[in-house]
């Protein structure tokens, strides 16, 4: 039975036979040279070579890490070792697969409790309805239509958020570096530090809709704020699982990606959220200060990683790294500023998140054989 209902009754096809993935290719930092070819990871563009590994129009998904995005590639690129890539289309429409793999839901086959990774052995026998290729052809239009309109708003908040980076560097300058010598202490005293968990997949009744469950693909954003969640937890997960506060700031401290160590996002409602965050509930500074502190103290975040599992940043180590603490007046003065910027990208991320809800439902209903 396939994951998508099959109203017009195409054949079932095993999804190795649609498009056939394959596990990217190694690439060490220190082996990289600047380029023009787009180097693509779990969590999507990750810098750049000047050696060509395949030939576009390509599809890549994430292998190990972030789970559940789906990259489209035009031209040349190089896949790396965290990713999977779409080896052979088998005559079908690179776009129509390409949303078709993020309607499929991938991070359903989730493996793992520490790093999440994706064995495409899993994946490979499950079945697709496929149309014929024109069809094919229809339906990405059609979704490629919606997408753009989604993403010129995505476009919209990126460039309102340029505005919380000018305001934080006037008042405080850079928080690495210090240059102003604001007295600095361990980030233990600034706020209380939770680590998510993951309620049991073997108790389906924690899963379900009453709360989102925060994962690392949820930080990864142009926004200030957590995208919405394609996965909830119930009354009962609600029960069992990690939750923070509206106002508080999640980190990814696991990834499978060094890069991804650090990203920041903040939480402006209630959610739950799982082991690859760490959470940061402001106790002797204001949210939004925090909020900017970490998210311009990436790489000393960073440089606390271990090489373990490829970054990680534990809780303890967290509490224990130090950071810039100005005076509160100042602090304040930022809230101040950044008040009407927050109000402002608070209302284009509801729409963004409304947005995003209607294409995923369009995409299901259309690939259901419903458009």
């Amino acid at each position: 039975m396939s994951f998508f209902k099959n109203s017009k009754g195409y054949t079932e096809v095993p999804l190795i036979d649609i498009a056939t993935l394959k596990r990217g290719y190694d690439l060490p930092v220190q082996n990289r040279v600047a380029g023009n070819v787009p180097i693509f990871a779990a969590n999507g563009q990750n810098g750049t070579h000047n050696q060509v590994k395949k030939l576009g129009p390509g599809v890549v998904t994430g292998r190990s890490g972030t789970i559940g995005k789906v990259h489209y590639v035009n031209g040349e690129y190089w896949p790396l070792n965290t990713s999977l890539y779409v080896t052979d289309f088998h005559g079908n429409h690179p776009r129509w697969v390409f949303y078709m793999l993020q309607a499929f839901r991938l991070e359903r086959y989730v493996e793992g409790a520490g790093v999440p990774t994706l064995n495409r052995n899993l994946v490979h026998g499950e079945k697709i309805p496929l149309p014929p290729l024109n069809e094919q052809k229809r339906i990405a239009a059609i979704l490629d239509k919606a997408d753009s309109l989604r993403r010129k708003r995505q476009q919209a908040i990126q460039l309102a958020d340029q505005f919380l980076r000018s305001v934080f560097l006037d008042l405080f300058g850079d928080p690495v570096t210090n240059p102003k010598g604001w007295e600095v202490c361990p980030m233990s005293h600034m706020a209380e530090v939770i680590t998510g968990n993951t309620p049991s997949r073997k108790q389906p009744e924690y899963y379900g809709d009453y709360i989102e469950w925060i994962k690392s693909d949820n930080i990864n954003t142009p926004s200030n704020f957590l995208t919405t969640s394609r996965e909830n937890l119930s009354v009962q997960g609600y029960k069992v699982g990690r939750k923070v506060p509206e106002g508080s700031t999640l980190i990814t401290c696991i990834a499978g990606s060094f890069e991804c160590i650090g990203n920041a996002a903040f939480a402006d409602r209630e959610v739950c959220f799982n082991q690859q965050i760490n959470a940061l509930v402001p106790l002797t500074v204001k949210p939004w200060f925090l909020y900017g502190l970490i998210l311009f103290s990436k790489k000393k975040i960073q440089a606390a990683s271990t090489n373990a599992m490829k970054g990680m940043v534990s809780k303890g180590t967290l509490e224990k790294i130090e950071m810039i603490f100005p005076p509160i007046e100042l602090q304040e003065k930022f809230e101040e500023l950044f008040d009407k910027h927050r109000k402002l990208t608070s209302k284009m991320n509801r729409s963004s998140r409304l947005a995003d809800k209607e294409f995923f439902s369009l995409s299901q209903k259309a690939f259901a054989g419903e458009l």
